[in-house]
């Protein structure tokens, strides 16, 4: 009961200083009785409210995060975050923003470093690079992972780079597929989804302490890695290779 009154009265809080700064009222707050805010001196306001929001979830949970408390942590009169976020919504979307730049960035690595000639290695090293990223940010997998926390639709940056990596996925599979690696009749769209589903639960089971009761063998960042490549080995047809014997020179 303390707690849901507690974030009850951080929402009443944030809605008035919301109020109150699109009303003209919050030109200057303050953080204790008679203390002026601190100075802001990052020159960066949005990454510091983003890394101030990350850093208050990992403390605290996404549950007890208000805008209010995020400004504190910033170093920012109540009503700045408001200047460039509307709402809470609106600042957890900015986190998740920050998340897919992260993942693409992690993605485009890990297909640097295969063999651009094979599709295969290339789709593998997708889901290879969702893992990394995905156990390197776990508190932006998890706000990015949930549609409830931010307004996906709305942000162009999520939805562009979601469906550009969704794309390059679907064009792997076609070319494997036209190089005789996968079974002709297989619905690349159906397959994509199925391997979109297997790294998002390796990667869920991971962050939220699953393996030590599934697989205690080996470290986590090991045990996923192995599975997507068995993964793929039951996926994928090796490359034909040329089995007969050189002919004798004469």
């Amino acid at each position: 009961m303390i707690t849901c009154k507690r974030d009850g009265v951080n929402k009443i809080i944030d809605d008035y200083i919301e109020a109150c700064y699109r009303s003209g009222m919050a030109k200057t707050s303050v953080t204790k009785a008679g203390d002026q805010p601190k100075p802001y001196h990052h020159g960066n306001l949005v990454g510091a409210l983003i890394s101030a929001t990350v850093e208050l979830i990992e403390e605290h949970g996404v549950e007890q995060l208000s805008v209010r408390e995020v400004a504190k942590r910033a170093g920012v009169s109540p009503g700045a975050p408001f200047r460039h976020f509307r709402s809470k919504t609106a600042l957890l979307t900015a986190v998740a923003e920050q998340a897919m730049d992260r993942l693409t960035e992690a993605v485009a690595r890990a297909v640097s470093d295969v063999d651009s000639t094979d599709p295969a290695a290339a789709f593998e090293a997708i889901g290879q690079g969702y893992l990394e990223w995905a156990m390197a940010n776990p508190t932006h997998f998890q706000i990015i992972s949930s549609r409830t926390l931010i307004d996906f639709e709305a942000s162009s940056s999520l939805r562009d780079q979601n469906g550009a990596i969704r794309e390059k996925m679907v064009e792997l599979l076609a070319r494997a597929q036209h190089q005789g690696r996968l079974a002709p009749d297989v619905d690349l769209d159906h397959l994509v989804l199925a391997a979109r589903a297997y790294v998002y639960g390796l990667a869920r089971m991971a962050i939220d302490g699953h393996f030590p009761e599934w697989h205690p063998s080996e470290p986590p960042a090991i045990a996923v890695r192995r599975a997507l490549r068995l993964f793929m080995s039951q996926m994928i047809v090796p490359p034909r290779c040329d089995l007969r014997k050189p002919k004798k020179s004469s």
